[in-house]
């Protein structure tokens, strides 16, 4: 890997609006041209909107939905790519080649490829099927990227299979916080009436978001996953109203030693960007662990316990995303 500028986009999309959605997206990556950012990476399922998802019928996700490669969201992907050199990521609701519908991650690069994640653990409705493979690819800027959606994140295992297949960078494009959570210590609603008021009281906004409702729980695990696995991450959130819940943003730029590079809570549309030391990667402490691991004794990890579930049975009960 070599030296790279990258950002991490934080936007309150518009549910169904894919005009208004993109025309945020367009908008940041001309930004970070003048910033002569080379990765940017936006929101899970920021084209399409998110939340709103549980509530539509097969027939209205299928309304929503596109094809990947074909359609006209990739296909303006690939256009802002190469028009800008930038390779960029964005999140939607796929219908794929069989009519199955997936909650979908398009990364389009400026030498005209483009690459798909499908979330692993996708809970948004019974008629978005989960993805079953990892994502790792090298990009035309010399460096070897990995994509997990919000919840794939949370479990261990798929970040440390991510970095075993060579990724330097994940990817890693969320719609959390301010969900609703069983754990009473973990997030909770932010109440509407703040985020309307942000303009006015913005210290009341700011606070939830960086409090554990957003920042606060995020803190608790996410460096984590870069520590852990010697990654750079490029954490993307929505920020703002998703249907019945306040988004939390906290877009963020790690290293691999799980140090934050730049971030941002405030109550808006907002782009981080941070250069990436390639130098970083090799004596991460994440990296030297994973030298030392001993797979032999690792088979218990693959073993079922009985007490596995669907992510989609508990999807209104814990933290989505």
């Amino acid at each position: 890997m070599r030296n790279i500028r990258v950002a991490s986009v934080q936007f309150e999309h518009s549910a169904g609006d894919k005009e208004a959605n993109f025309g945020k997206i367009r908008r940041f990556v001309r930004e970070a041209a003048e910033r002569q950012v080379e990765i940017i990476v936006f929101p899970e399922c920021c084209i399409t909107g998110y939340w709103f998802l549980r509530k539509l019928t097969r027939e209205g996700l299928l309304a929503l939905a596109e094809p990947v490669s074909e359609g006209p969201s990739t296909r303006s992907l690939l256009e802002l790519s190469r028009e800008y050199g930038m390779t960029i990521g964005a999140g939607l609701v796929e219908i794929d080649r069989e009519g199955l519908l997936h909650n979908t991650y398009v990364v389009a690069m400026p030498d005209g490829n483009w690459r798909l994640h499908r979330k692993i653990h996708a809970f948004e409705s019974d008629d978005i099927i989960p993805g079953s493979e990892y994502t790792v690819f090298d990009t035309p800027h010399g460096c070897r990227v990995g994509v997990l959606i919000c919840y794939d994140c949370n479990i261990n295992e798929n970040v440390r299979i991510t970095a075993l297949m060579g990724a330097e960078i994940l990817l890693a494009p969320h719609q959390t916080g301010g969900c609703t959570s069983k754990n009473p210590h973990l997030m909770g609603l932010i109440e509407r009436r703040v985020w309307e008021e942000r303009l006015s009281n913005p210290q009341a906004i700011e606070a939830e978001l960086k409090g554990d409702k957003g920042r606060g729980w995020l803190m608790r695990w996410l460096p984590s996953r870069a520590h852990d696995n010697g990654m750079f991450l490029i954490f993307s959130n929505g920020v703002g109203i998703d249907d019945n819940e306040v988004r939390t943003g906290n877009a963020m730029i790690l290293d691999p030693y799980g140090r934050i590079l730049s971030e941002t809570w405030k109550a808006d549309d907002v782009m981080v960007t941070a250069d990436l030391d390639a130098s970083l990667l090799e004596h991460s402490t994440g990296r030297r662990w994973i030298k030392t691991r001993r797979p032999e004794l690792y088979g218990p990890l693959t073993v079922p316990t009985g007490k596995e579930s669907d992510t989609r049975s508990v999807r209104f009960d814990e933290v989505g995303g």
